[in-house]
Protein backbone atom coordinates (compact mmCIF):
# COMPACT_ATOMS: atom_id res chain seq x y z
CA UNK A 1 0.00 0.00 0.00
CA UNK A 2 1.54 3.27 -0.74
CA UNK A 3 0.89 6.89 0.37
CA UNK A 4 -1.82 8.06 -2.02
CA UNK A 5 -3.52 4.87 -1.04
CA UNK A 6 -3.55 5.62 2.63
CA UNK A 7 -4.44 9.65 1.81
CA UNK A 8 -7.26 8.10 -0.52
CA UNK A 9 -8.63 5.82 2.42
CA UNK A 10 -8.28 8.70 5.04
CA UNK A 11 -10.56 11.30 2.67
CA UNK A 12 -13.12 8.25 2.05
CA UNK A 13 -13.37 7.76 6.06
CA UNK A 14 -13.68 11.61 6.79
CA UNK A 15 -16.70 11.69 3.47
CA UNK A 16 -18.56 8.72 4.73
CA UNK A 17 -18.40 10.49 8.76
CA UNK A 18 -19.81 13.86 7.40
CA UNK A 19 -22.44 11.63 5.33
CA UNK A 20 -23.66 10.00 8.40
CA UNK A 21 -23.21 12.54 10.80
CA UNK A 22 -20.66 11.19 12.96
CA UNK A 23 -17.65 11.75 13.91
CA UNK A 24 -14.51 10.01 11.75
CA UNK A 25 -12.66 7.06 12.75
CA UNK A 26 -9.83 8.13 14.70
CA UNK A 27 -6.73 6.12 14.59
CA UNK A 28 -2.77 6.87 14.58
CA UNK A 29 -0.68 8.21 11.40
CA UNK A 30 1.89 7.11 11.09
CA UNK A 31 4.67 9.33 10.47
CA UNK A 32 5.50 9.53 6.51
CA UNK A 33 8.69 8.06 5.74
CA UNK A 34 10.83 9.97 3.18
CA UNK A 35 13.71 7.86 1.20
CA UNK A 36 16.22 8.82 -0.96
CA UNK A 37 18.04 11.85 -1.41
CA UNK A 38 15.36 14.12 -0.80
CA UNK A 39 15.52 13.23 2.94
CA UNK A 40 16.31 15.28 5.06
CA UNK A 41 18.04 14.64 8.30
CA UNK A 42 16.00 15.45 11.34
CA UNK A 43 17.24 16.80 14.79
CA UNK A 44 16.33 13.19 16.65
CA UNK A 45 18.40 11.40 13.67
CA UNK A 46 21.41 10.10 15.06
CA UNK A 47 25.01 11.36 13.62
CA UNK A 48 28.42 9.49 14.01
CA UNK A 49 30.48 11.49 16.51
CA UNK A 50 33.28 11.67 14.36
CA UNK A 51 31.24 13.20 11.63
CA UNK A 52 30.45 15.97 13.40
CA UNK A 53 34.06 16.34 14.74
CA UNK A 54 35.56 16.01 11.72
CA UNK A 55 32.87 18.67 10.42
CA UNK A 56 33.92 20.95 13.70
CA UNK A 57 37.62 20.39 12.86
CA UNK A 58 37.15 21.55 9.21
CA UNK A 59 34.99 24.54 9.62
CA UNK A 60 37.60 26.18 12.66
CA UNK A 61 40.56 25.44 10.07
CA UNK A 62 42.52 22.71 12.89
CA UNK A 63 43.57 20.45 10.17
CA UNK A 64 47.55 21.74 10.05
CA UNK A 65 47.41 21.93 14.46
CA UNK A 66 45.88 18.06 14.21
CA UNK A 67 48.67 17.24 11.57
CA UNK A 68 51.04 19.38 13.88
CA UNK A 69 50.31 17.18 16.86
CA UNK A 70 50.16 13.52 15.54
CA UNK A 71 53.92 14.67 14.32
CA UNK A 72 54.51 13.44 18.07
CA UNK A 73 51.40 11.44 18.85
CA UNK A 74 52.65 8.65 15.57
CA UNK A 75 56.40 9.89 15.14
CA UNK A 76 56.71 5.49 16.19
CA UNK A 77 54.20 4.36 13.74
CA UNK A 78 55.30 6.78 11.10
CA UNK A 79 58.88 6.17 11.10
CA UNK A 80 59.13 2.71 12.35
CA UNK A 81 59.98 1.75 15.97
CA UNK A 82 64.23 1.45 15.42
CA UNK A 83 64.17 5.23 14.48
CA UNK A 84 61.53 6.32 16.88
CA UNK A 85 63.62 4.30 19.11
CA UNK A 86 66.70 6.68 18.61
CA UNK A 87 65.91 9.83 18.19
CA UNK A 88 62.63 12.20 19.80
CA UNK A 89 60.70 15.19 17.86
CA UNK A 90 62.00 18.47 19.65
CA UNK A 91 59.51 20.66 18.04
CA UNK A 92 57.55 21.24 14.73
CA UNK A 93 56.81 24.43 13.21
CA UNK A 94 56.70 26.05 9.87
CA UNK A 95 56.84 22.72 8.46
CA UNK A 96 60.11 22.17 9.72
CA UNK A 97 60.45 18.76 11.92
CA UNK A 98 63.43 19.42 14.91
CA UNK A 99 65.02 16.02 15.72
CA UNK A 100 67.47 15.53 18.62
CA UNK A 101 69.04 12.11 18.02
CA UNK A 102 70.88 9.67 21.43
CA UNK A 103 74.30 9.86 19.36
CA UNK A 104 76.04 11.47 16.82
CA UNK A 105 75.82 8.09 14.73
CA UNK A 106 72.25 8.29 14.37
CA UNK A 107 72.01 12.29 13.74
CA UNK A 108 74.00 11.47 10.64
CA UNK A 109 71.93 8.57 9.74
CA UNK A 110 68.60 10.95 10.03
CA UNK A 111 70.33 13.35 8.17
CA UNK A 112 70.52 10.79 5.26
CA UNK A 113 67.19 9.68 5.68
CA UNK A 114 65.68 13.25 6.06
CA UNK A 115 64.22 13.10 2.55
CA UNK A 116 62.45 9.55 2.69
CA UNK A 117 61.02 10.57 6.13
CA UNK A 118 59.51 13.97 4.70
CA UNK A 119 57.74 12.03 1.93
CA UNK A 120 56.75 9.77 4.85
CA UNK A 121 55.31 12.39 7.27
CA UNK A 122 53.54 14.31 4.52
CA UNK A 123 52.00 10.99 3.09
CA UNK A 124 50.84 10.42 6.74
CA UNK A 125 50.06 14.02 7.50
CA UNK A 126 48.85 15.67 4.44
CA UNK A 127 50.94 16.20 1.57
CA UNK A 128 53.05 19.87 2.06
CA UNK A 129 52.96 19.32 5.96
CA UNK A 130 56.42 18.74 6.59
CA UNK A 131 58.91 20.75 3.99
CA UNK A 132 62.15 19.55 5.89
CA UNK A 133 63.78 17.91 8.94
CA UNK A 134 66.34 19.59 10.92
CA UNK A 135 68.31 17.34 13.13
CA UNK A 136 70.60 17.67 16.31
CA UNK A 137 73.14 14.84 18.19
CA UNK A 138 73.74 14.84 21.22
CA UNK A 139 75.05 18.34 23.18
CA UNK A 140 78.91 18.02 24.34
CA UNK A 141 79.06 18.92 27.43
CA UNK A 142 79.78 22.57 28.96
CA UNK A 143 83.15 23.36 30.40
CA UNK A 144 81.88 26.42 31.34
CA UNK A 145 80.77 25.18 35.12
CA UNK A 146 82.33 23.24 37.40
CA UNK A 147 85.53 22.65 40.00
CA UNK A 148 87.78 23.44 37.68
CA UNK A 149 86.45 26.39 35.92
CA UNK A 150 87.70 30.58 36.85
CA UNK A 151 85.03 32.88 36.50
CA UNK A 152 85.46 35.10 34.15
CA UNK A 153 88.82 33.46 32.27
CA UNK A 154 86.44 31.08 30.21
CA UNK A 155 86.35 27.40 29.21
CA UNK A 156 90.36 27.37 28.25
CA UNK A 157 91.52 27.76 31.91
CA UNK A 158 89.39 24.69 32.88
CA UNK A 159 92.56 22.35 34.19
CA UNK A 160 94.77 25.27 35.67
Amino acid sequence: MTDDDDVLRLAREIADAYRTGGQPATRRRRPMRRTGPARRPGREDAVALGDVLGEMVKNQGWNDRLAASRVFSDWAAIVGPEVAQHCTVDHFSDGVVHLEADSTAWAKELKLLAPRLVAKLNQELGDGQVLRIDVRGPQAPSWKKGPRSIKGRGPRDTYG
